[in-house]
């Protein structure tokens, strides 16, 4: 594992409990957009905490002078916390990586693809769509991007900017929480709405990748495998998992009997 002290530059607050972090590295790295780096922090009398986080900026063209990092505050996290409470600008991180060779996506690969993210489970995909869109790609993909409250939908303005730019890519949103009256989908993502969004693209999909939760990936796998799309090209990735794609075919499994 290759790590270095890089310097958190910037901070942006994404929604109220997701921050962007900004860092500079003192050797800039090469990596595939959708894979993740380590993040730890040493405590003065020695012990050390690790969590893992999407890459959420562009590979860049060779390597990426910055790195951003959408973190998720979790009450009962040893990370999340700090870099919440306590990070600032300047302030020193270890980051190791990068790492993951398996939820990668680069336009190079090919489509139609449906990306399914969940909250911050979009972070991955907002790296393989600010690469797609800095090569200029018109490669067919439909991010399905779901959230509790529309203050929880990270990087909208972006998404949306994309999306409007009517080069292949096609943002749908739904909402689990929202109250108040809002212009998407108002529930959870399930089988109706995956078949309709799948029926809707002009040629076959090629690839399904799936990103969130762990109740939020297997619902959204089940649903997925359930409106007719062959598990072997799922691809997911969930917060804390260890074998998803074991998931993948145990659902599939499911569904057959």
């Amino acid at each position: 594992m290759n790590w270095q002290n890089a310097i958190i530059t910037r901070i942006e607050t994404l929604s109220p409990r997701v921050k962007s972090f900004f860092f500079r590295r003192p050797e800039p790295f090469s990596f595939r957009p959708g894979q993740h780096v380590l993040l730890r922090l040493t405590a003065p009398d020695g012990y050390r905490a690790q969590r893992s986080y999407s890459i959420a900026s562009a590979p860049g063209l060779g390597t990426a002078e910055e790195l951003e990092l959408a973190i998720e505050r979790f009450d009962d996290g040893e990370v999340s916390p700090f870099m919440h409470d306590v990070a600032q600008v300047e302030d020193e991180i270890e980051i190791g990586g990068p790492i993951g060779g398996h939820f990668n996506w680069s336009p190079e690969d090919g489509g139609p693809v449906l990306f399914i993210g969940g909250g911050s489970g979009v972070a991955p995909f907002m790296s393989m769509l600010r690469h797609r869109a800095a090569i200029v790609s018109q490669v067919p993909v439909v991010l399905v991007f779901s959230a509790r409250l529309r203050e929880d939908l990270l990087f909208f303005d972006e998404l949306s900017k994309l999306a409007a730019s009517g080069d292949g890519f096609s943002l749908m949103v739904a909402l689990t929480r929202e109250a108040g009256a809002h212009p998407f989908r108002a529930g959870r993502i399930d089988t109706e709405f995956i078949a309709g969004i799948v029926g809707a693209m002009k040629m076959p999909v090629r690839q399904v990748m799936i990103c969130g939760s762990h109740p939020f990936v297997e619902t959204a796998a089940e649903g997925t495998i359930a409106a007719g799309i062959d598990p072997a090209i799922i691809k997911t990735e969930r917060y804390g998992a260890t074998d998803v794609q074991a998931e993948v075919r145990r659902l599939a499994g499911a569904l057959k009997r």
